[in-house]
């Protein structure tokens, strides 16, 4: 370049020395567009064929608790965690279930989903003991005939494990599950599930998205609402995500007594 540019008359120097300039910027453009590409590319779930995104909440629109039906509203409010908007459950809900099942449930009030892949952040603002939990809930058809998955510190045949309410208090059938997690305290936590159908599996992903902390089967509910809370905790919830190929539009109205 220094031997060719020396042949250039002076008065055009300048000229090529701006052409020069705006290559290298247009080239460092493309490359840090590419690396974004790159880390978004590598941030997303590996999703089946036609799965598409179906529903995103990051609650930071002042409207978000309108996307949601709770066992008990007042439970429940928009808060921030280091920075980042979340949907809290600051206390316990005044609900009373009729089977031994969670109390703090909410639930995305107009999308019925079937299979699906769901991503979310959750977070536990209660001391760290055995059972200290967050919850998702999945195949809710009604408040006694659900699926939840309750991810604790602690496994025992109540806790850290895949459950089904079907008109009877809750019954775990989780064919694997871990020892238990660590939530530690306020402190945020991904999590990844997945729901097939057809197969009546259920996989749930805790940090570490290369291994399920969970797997189980069954095909009472094929499909029903998605949700978040805890079975008798406290904690946050941001960042949704859930993909799949389908979801019903219908308005939940369970809870109204609550209400």
């Amino acid at each position: 370049m220094p031997h060719w540019r020396s042949h250039l008359p002076a008065d055009l120097q300048p000229a090529q020395d701006i052409r020069n300039m705006k290559s290298r910027h247009f080239l460092l453009c493309g490359a840090v567009l590419l690396a974004a590409f790159l880390v978004s590319a590598a941030d997303m779930p590996k999703l089946p064929a036609g799965y598409k995104l179906l529903y995103e909440q990051d609650f930071t629109k002042p409207d978000a608790l309108k996307d949601f039906v709770f066992t008990d509203p007042a439970a429940w409010q928009l808060a921030k965690e280091k920075n980042r908007p979340a949907l809290e459950l600051h206390k316990q809900s005044a609900y009373k279930p009729e089977h031994r099942s969670p109390l703090n449930i909410a639930l995305i009030a107009d999308k019925v989903f079937g299979d699906f892949v769901l991503e979310v952040e959750l977070l536990s603002t209660k001391k760290p003991y055995g059972h200290q939990d967050m919850c998702l809930f999945f195949g809710f058809t009604s408040p006694a005939k659900y699926y939840y998955n309750h991810i604790a510190v602690s496994a025992d045949p109540n806790a850290h494990n895949v459950f089904i309410v079907n008109g009877a208090p809750r019954k775990n059938f989780a064919k694997e599950t871990t020892k238990g997690i660590t939530w530690g305290e306020r402190e945020w936590h991904k999590i990844r599930a997945e729901r097939d159908t057809k197969a009546g599996s259920y996989k749930v992903y805790f940090d570490d998205m290369s291994k399920p902390i969970m797997l189980a089967e069954d095909k009472t509910f094929l499909k029903g609402y998605l949700g978040f809370g805890s079975f008798d905790d406290i904690g946050m919830v941001t960042s949704i995500k859930i993909w799949g190929p389908g979801a019903e539009t219908k308005r939940a109205d369970f809870f109204k007594q609550a209400e």
